[in-house]
């Protein structure tokens, strides 16, 4: 079992080593090419709303909780006679506790322990806060404690105030913000500081970083994607600098090392996806001009893509129309074989399986690699 002390931040390695700053370099080049591809999709919430529920899904998956993109959509949906599985409903709160820190640290310019608690707190459905009580243990698979975290409440207060001043003051650490990144996700998880969520909070840290930093403008990094592949290998990794006594500077530089990949990675599958969305709403585009004519609204296409699965409650609503008419373009489009048309107790849903495509050929590209 590891007695791992805590460091007070910032850490006092040097750990802008030459292999770091080589992985910086092409990590930040895609980060911008990036920041430059969202802005090809003119609609940010189209990029919000469906990318965060694919981080949502993957950082679940990284705490056992699964659930498909079919379950996933139909929650979403919110239909009356549909039964929510737990799992669902996990993930949806990990989406609406991302968006709530993106709206609060675009607000802010800061990422503070009030926004933090409060992204725990969306996450878990309570106020409890930080932990009060002894007794967190971390085991392994085998049911073996791995590491004690901090046991007192006033040590974890005083501990995350010393990551808030480090994550926001630029004058106490001047070092790369992928570099901080890295040594903040560590720190915050050796901190443990709620008695839940302590995993999905620290990966909604990682993306509102980014953001605080200028590196994105929008919550769409698919990281938790990247920690579900590698997960053996980020336990690992996390595990080796609180079991070095002593000098562990070598082992923090592995650790940043593998999320500046990491970083540089889905990055580049973000890319790669956000250009598909773009291609692909440019022909739908093309033919919902040639069914509808001179009724198309680009506040149509704007629903087909921030709804992967729609309803005519949706379409309605987004273009001030009657439900009867709502109800008709999408019968209209259906019949073009732009959408598939399901129904649920008394509700019909309208499915835009291309898009739907691209998000489960992204995660098959990577089960293939990880074969």
């Amino acid at each position: 079992m590891s007695n791992y002390n805590i460091p007070t931040l910032p850490l006092v390695y040097d750990l802008e080593t030459k292999e770091v700053m080589r992985q910086l370099i092409s990590a930040n080049k895609k980060l911008a090419e990036l920041k430059g591809v969202a802005l090809t999709i003119p609609n940010e919430n189209i990029l919000i709303s469906t990318l965060t529920l694919q981080e949502a899904k993957d950082s679940s998956e990284v705490e056992n909780i699964v659930t498909t993109q079919d379950d996933l959509y139909k929650a979403d949906l919110n239909l009356k006679d549909s039964i929510i599985k737990a799992a669902d409903k996990e993930v949806m709160n990990y989406r609406r506790a991302m968006q709530t820190g993106f709206e609060l640290v675009k607000e802010h310019k800061l990422l503070t322990c009030n926004i933090i608690q409060r992204i725990q707190s969306e996450l878990e459905s309570n106020r409890a806060g930080f932990r009060t009580v002894p007794g967190t243990l971390l085991k392994n698979n085998l049911g073996e404690v791995v590491y004690t975290p901090p046991q007192e409440y006033d040590e974890i207060v005083k501990l995350m105030s010393n990551l808030e001043e480090f994550i926001n003051n630029e004058t106490l650490s001047d070092i790369d913000p992928l570099i901080k990144l890295a040594i903040v996700h560590h720190q915050f998880e050796s901190i443990h500081p709620f008695f839940d969520g302590n995993g999905r909070t620290g990966r909604i840290i990682n993306i509102l970083m980014l953001i605080t930093n200028d590196l994105l403008d929008l919550p769409i990094l698919y990281l938790s994607r990247y920690i579900t592949h590698n997960k053996e290998r980020y336990y690992q990794l996390i595990q080796a600098i609180r079991d070095k006594e002593g000098d562990n500077s070598k082992e923090w530089e592995e650790w940043i090392l593998f999320v500046i990949n990491g970083i540089e990675e889905t990055a580049e599958d973000t890319i790669v996806l956000i250009k598909a969305i773009s291609s692909l709403m440019t022909e739908f585009k093309f033919r919902l001009k040639a069914i509808l004519g001179n009724k198309y609204k680009h506040d149509l296409l704007n629903n087909l893509f921030r709804h992967p699965y729609t309803k005519i409650e949706f379409v309605e609503n987004d273009m001030m129309v009657t439900r009867q008419t709502a109800s008709k373009y999408l019968d209209m489009i259906v019949d073009e074989g732009l959408l598939s048309k399901m129904k649920i107790g008394k509700d019909n849903y309208y499915i835009n399986d291309a898009l739907c495509q691209l998000f489960i050929n992204q995660g098959h590209v990577k089960e293939n690699e990880k074969i």
